[in-house]
C-alpha cells in the first residue's frame, strides 16, 4: 500500500511514531532478555515526552526545509502569491507535487511543440527555396539563351521572353501569397465586414474563372441560383476563398467534368459547399492539404500555375472570420469543401 506524505505534520507524525515505537520496543526487549534489569517507571512516562519532542523538532526542521529550500524552487514553476500562504498551506507538498507534475507535462508539451515548429520551419524554408528556385532557374536559362544569340532570332526571342515573363509572374504570385498569409497570422489583415449576397459573389467568381474552366471542358453549377443568401463578412476575402476553391476544382478536376456549389440555410449561418468530380484526395493526405506548399499532385499543380498556398490562405481567411473549413473526398471520385458564414 502506498503511503502519501504531503504535509510537515504528517512527516513529523510518522517520524515521532517510529522513534517512540523503537524506544518502547527496545525497553520491552531489554526487560525480557535481561530479567534482572528492571525498567524504571519514569521511562514509560518519558515516552510521550519523547514523542512530543521528536514531533516538534521534526516539524520545525521540515517546515524550515520547505520554506528555505523547496519554496524558492517552487516559486519558479508555480509563482505562489506569497510566502505566508505557502507556510500556512495544509497540503503544500501535495500541491507542490501536483504543480510540479503539471509543470513537467507543460514543459514536455512545449518541447514537443518547439520540435514540431522547428520541423515545420525547416520544411517551410526548403519548400520556399524549391518553389522560387524552379522559376528562377527557368528564367536564367531563357535569358542565357537570349544573350548567347537567341535574341537575334525572331522565332526564339519573343517565345523565350514570354516564358520568362510567365515564370516571373509565378514568383510574384508566390511572394504575394506568402505576404498575405504572413499578414493574416500577424493580425495585420484588417477585415472590412459588410452585408452581401453570397450567391451573387459565387456567380462573379464563375465568370472570372470561366475561361480556365472552358479550357478543360469543366462546367460550373450553382444550385438554386436565384435564391438570395445575405451574409456578413469581408466580401473581398471571401471572394479569395471561393476563387481559390473553384480554381482548385479546375486544377484537380477531370476533363469535361463539373463543379457544383450548394448553398444551405442553417438558421443563423449559411453553409457553402463546393464539390467536384475530379481526381479526389487520398485519405492519408486529407489532414495535410491545408499546409503551405503541400500538393497532392505536384506536377499537375505546377502545370496549371498553382503556388501550393491557396488552401492555406483559404483556411487562414476563414479562421479570421471565426469559421472553419471542412473537406470530404473519395480518391478517384471527387472532393467537397464546405464552410459557413454568419448571416447578416
Amino acid at each position: 500500500m502506498k503511503i502519501e506524505i504531503y504535509t510537515p505534520g504528517r512527516i513529523s507524525f510518522l517520524l515521532a511514531t517510529i522513534v517512540t515505537l523503537i524506544l518502547a520496543i527496545f525497553c520491552v526487549l531489554l526487560n525480557f532478555f535481561i530479567s534482572h534489569i528492571s525498567i524504571p517507571w519514569w521511562v514509560w512516562i518519558m515516552l510521550p515526552m519523547v514523542y512530543a519532542l521528536t514531533y516538534g523538532t521534526s516539524f520545525l526542521l521540515v517546515s524550515k526545509l520547505l520554506i528555505h529550500k523547496i519554496y524558492p524552487l517552487y516559486k519558479i514553476i508555480s509563482q505562489p502569491k506569497e510566502e505566508e500562504s505557502f507556510k500556512k498551506s495544509l497540503n503544500i507538498l501535495k500541491k507542490a507535487n501536483i504543480d510540479v507534475a503539471n509543470w513537467v507535462v507543460q514543459k514536455n508539451n512545449e518541447i514537443d511543440r518547439l520540435k514540431k515548429n522547428e520541423k515545420f520551419r525547416r520544411e517551410f524554408l526548403s519548400n520556399v527555396s524549391h518553389e522560387l528556385k524552379t522559376p528562377l532557374f527557368s528564367i536564367q536559362g531563357y535569358i542565357t539563351t537570349l544573350l548567347d544569340g537567341g535574341i537575334d532570332d525572331p522565332q526564339i526571342n519573343r517565345t523565350f521572353l514570354e516564358k520568362a515573363e510567365k515564370n516571373v509572374n509565378r514568383m510574384i504570385s508566390i511572394i504575394q501569397d506568402l505576404e498575405n498569409i504572413s499578414n493574416i497570422e500577424n493580425g495585420e489583415l484588417k477585415l472590412n465586414f459588410e452585408n452581401f449576397d453570397i450567391a451573387v459573389l459565387i456567380r462573379e467568381m464563375f465568370e472570372m474563372l470561366e475561361n480556365k474552366a472552358n479550357k478543360r471542358g469543366i462546367k460550373f453549377f450553382l444550385i438554386n441560383p436565384t435564391k438570395t443568401y445575405i451574409v456578413r463578412a469581408d466580401r473581398q476575402r471571401i471572394a479569395d476563398v471561393i476563387y481559390n476553391l473553384l480554381l482548385n476544382s479546375i486544377n484537380y478536376g477531370k476533363d469535361n467534368g463539373k463543379t457544383t456549389v450548394y448553398l444551405h440555410d442553417l438558421n443563423e449561418k449559411v453553409l457553402v459547399e463546393i464539390s467536384d468530380n475530379g481526381i479526389g484526395i487520398e485519405e492519408k493526405y486529407l489532414n495535410r492539404i491545408f499546409e503551405r506548399f503541400f500538393r497532392v499532385d505536384k506536377s499537375r499543380s505546377r502545370e496549371y500555375g498553382g503556388t501550393g498556398l491557396g488552401l492555406a490562405i483559404v483556411k487562414h481567411i476563414l479562421e479570421s472570420h471565426h469559421q472553419t473549413i471542412y473537406v470530404k473526398s473519395t480518391y478517384g471520385v471527387g472532393s467537397s469543401f464546405s464552410f459557413t458564414l454568419d448571416k447578416a
